[in-house]
């Protein structure tokens, strides 16, 4: 197990040193010159040029990307654009914050996602297996963005239940209570697709396993009905389940830039859209490292989960 998940780690580094080529290359792309984004328009071609020299835009492009990737390996991302400012001082509390409505939209995802698709799969066919799906589909195929404004205008606007954006009361900040008012409704909109996909899931993989024949016998032996579907059919189906979870969560990290502008949530999502409007390419590189590190962060711990869940994984990776 130690030789794959040392397998696994040397994969990752490959595929944030992937993830930081193709980000630099791509932000190259971008129209507008730093130099002139630092100095503002009005600035004199003698400026500019020193200013592109500073920061060493003058280089070839191999030698700015390895200049790029020392400053990584140092722990340093760069200074903003815009604000003048170390990147890690703008992102590493936004990124902590984008966390926080990953993880509040993680729980929903679980705590109402498993268990649908386990009581779908239980009452296969019936008037709620179909009503339940049909709702996970409907919720898979709704843009983030529009519903988070449904929920802005139902819960905030006309109902007056919750706040409409942010992350604390703006006048008077409260504790646990005020954060999770704030929390409640972009979690619910970046739950959405993600908790559909995982109620499908789950109800397929059910499905299968009810089907099996040691649930007879474990029926048959006078075991009750809740103790087959809970402990038995659901601790060998969690390895695909557990799978799906975890791409999901990928999904999760990508979602939240919508919910994060729609909601005015101070997290990388907002803090990347508007980086990029303002052509800070630092901060935007740095975002979107943070986002890759995650991602393959939490595919990595979703490969060793399901590896420990089922050995027959970790005979096939050996192999």
């Amino acid at each position: 197990m130690i030789g794959v998940i040392g397998k696994r780690l040397l994969t990752t580094l490959l595929i944030l040193l992937g993830v930081s080529l193709i980000v630099f290359l791509l932000l190259q792309l971008v129209p507008g010159d730093p130099a002139i984004t630092i100095l503002g328009a009005g600035a004199t071609a003698e400026s500019v040029a020193a200013v592109r020299d500073e920061l060493g835009l003058n280089h070839p492009l191999p030698v700015q990307f390895v200049d790029y990737l020392g400053g990584l390996i140092r722990g340093d991302l760069g200074r903003s654009l815009t604000v003048n400012a170390p990147v890690s001082d703008i992102m590493i509390p936004r990124f902590v914050n984008t966390m926080i409505l990953t993880g509040a939209a993680l729980v929903l995802c679980i705590v109402i996602g498993v268990p649908l698709g386990v009581l779908a799969a239980r009452k296969q066919y019936s008037v709620f297996d179909r009503i339940s799906m049909f709702t996970a589909l409907s919720g898979a195929s709704v843009p983030v963005y529009w519903f988070g404004l449904l929920l802005i205008g139902v819960f905030s606007i006309q109902l007056g239940w919750l706040p409409t954006s942010g992350m604390y009361n703006s006048r008077n900040p409260g504790g646990l209570g005020d954060l999770l008012s704030h929390l409640l409704l972009p979690a619910i909109a970046a739950a959405l697709v993600p908790l559909a996909v995982i109620a499908r899931m789950t109800r397929s993989v059910m499905i299968e396993v009810l089907q099996q024949d040691y649930i007879r016998t474990l029926r048959a032996s006078g075991l009750s009905e809740r103790s087959v579907l809970w402990r038995h059919a659901l601790r060998n189906a969690l390895p695909p389940i557990v799978n799906v979870i975890g791409l999901q969560v990928g999904y999760l990290l990508g979602g939240v830039v919508f919910v994060e502008v729609v909601f005015g949530w101070p997290g990388l999502g907002q803090q990347l859209y508007t980086s990029i409007n303002q052509r800070d390419i630092p901060v935007v590189q740095a975002g979107v490292l943070f986002i890759a590190m995650s991602f393959v962060a939490i595919n990595l711990f979703t490969d060793s989960a399901v590896g420990l869940l089922d050995p027959r994984t970790r005979r096939t990776v050996n192999a």
